[in-house]
């Protein structure tokens, strides 16, 4: 199994952890690209926090900075369930992570392919290399959809 593989299929099993919390199941894992070691993971917990920005990236992305003692990841990578919205865009780019790999597209709320394209934009100060992952993108999908289809039924 590929490190790739690897990383998203441990955001899918967060995404999964956050819907049986009754949150919206996206989530991520931040990992050191030169050794392979996970530095942080999270998944979506606005609710329970009570806190609109407690998105799986950013908390990933704060266990990893804690993790290594610096805001600065430029080293790592950044795997992901859904593409990142503007909030998490915007925090990509301040954390300064190497590359950013995501699996679901999401045409309402991403910020990377869609949206406002946040690292297209003149004002971002730093581009994360990015690539989606087509393998693991159906399963990431499917379980927003799962989410939402069993939400909208009750």
């Amino acid at each position: 199994m590929s490190r790739d593989d690897e990383m998203m299929h441990r955001a899918i099993e967060l995404a999964r952890e956050a819907a049986e919390a009754g949150e919206v199941p996206v989530g991520a894992v931040v990992c050191d690209e030169e050794t392979g070691a996970v530095l942080g993971e999270g998944r979506n917990g606005p609710i329970a926090a009570h806190d609109p920005t407690a998105h799986a990236e950013i908390a990933a992305l704060r266990a990893a900075s804690q993790a290594v003692g610096n805001y600065r990841l430029t080293g790592a990578t950044l795997y992901v369930t859904l593409e990142p919205c503007a909030m998490c865009a915007g925090a990509i780019s301040f954390a300064r992570i190497g590359r950013l790999v995501f699996a679901a597209s999401d045409e309402k709320g991403g910020a990377v392919l869609h949206g406002p394209r946040f690292f297209e934009q003149p004002t971002c100060h730093w581009r994360p290399t990015v690539s989606r992952d087509e393998v693991h993108a159906d399963e990431a999908a499917g379980i927003l959809r799962d989410f939402f289809r069993a939400r909208r039924s009750v």
